[in-house]
């Protein structure tokens, strides 16, 4: 029983780094990977050279690629070049972080108190409410993104892994987890005029 055959994967090579964003904002996402292939590294290097943290830095530039699927729209070429404009969202978001670290780390903690059992219950139906609003949230996602975000953040697969296990380009799965971390923040946010707000399961004790 012969295979059945995969589309080829769209060549980018004779676009120039500002046509590539100018797909970006009409919501290509094999775009997202073109630039994510061009500048990814690049943009590690220079979050990990602000933060100092692996992790940190691989959220600085994950955080700086959707802001740059979100407002591609807002992008002039006449004001500069596309890997600035990038890169310039990856510095952006690599310097919150370090303010966000740098508070967390100033937050005093008390001493002799056993933080791990001290949760009251208004902290714990805050913790589940949360946690079904993701839930929720997921389970509107395409099939593909919610299997990629899942495999990522719950059962721990790197990107790489995810694309061997998926039998998926490198940079498939990267656009698919950037399009969908989007959209599951769009879910997450508060409702739009007109939209039902997320209402928790009934709890019982």
């Amino acid at each position: 029983m012969s295979e059945t055959p995969r589309l080829m994967p769209r060549s980018f090579a004779h676009l120039s780094d500002e046509a590539v964003v100018a797909m970006l904002a009409r919501s290509d996402e094999s775009a997202l990977a073109e630039l994510y292939d061009r500048f990814g590294r690049v943009a590690y290097g220079l979050a990990l050279r602000i933060l100092r943290d692996e992790r940190l830095a691989e959220d600085a530039v994950q955080e700086g690629f959707l802001a740059a699927w979100r407002n591609a729209g807002r992008f002039i070429p006449e004001r500069g070049k596309a890997s600035t404009w990038l890169l310039t969202l990856v510095h952006r978001r690599a310097v919150d972080l370090v303010r966000r670290e740098d508070r967390r780390r100033a937050e005093p903690l008390a001493d002799g108190v056993d933080h791990s059992s001290s949760g009251s219950a208004e902290d714990d139906a805050w913790l589940r409410f949360e946690r079904e609003r993701v839930q929720a949230a997921l389970k509107r996602l395409p099939d593909q993104q919610r299997e990629a975000l899942e495999l990522a953040y719950y059962g721990g697969f790197t990107q790489s892994e995810l694309a061997e296990r998926l039998g998926e380009p490198v940079g498939t799965i990267k656009s698919r987890m950037f399009t969908g971390l989007a959209r599951l923040r769009e879910l997450l946010a508060d409702p739009r005029p007109g939209e039902a707000a997320w209402k928790p399961t009934p709890y019982t004790t």
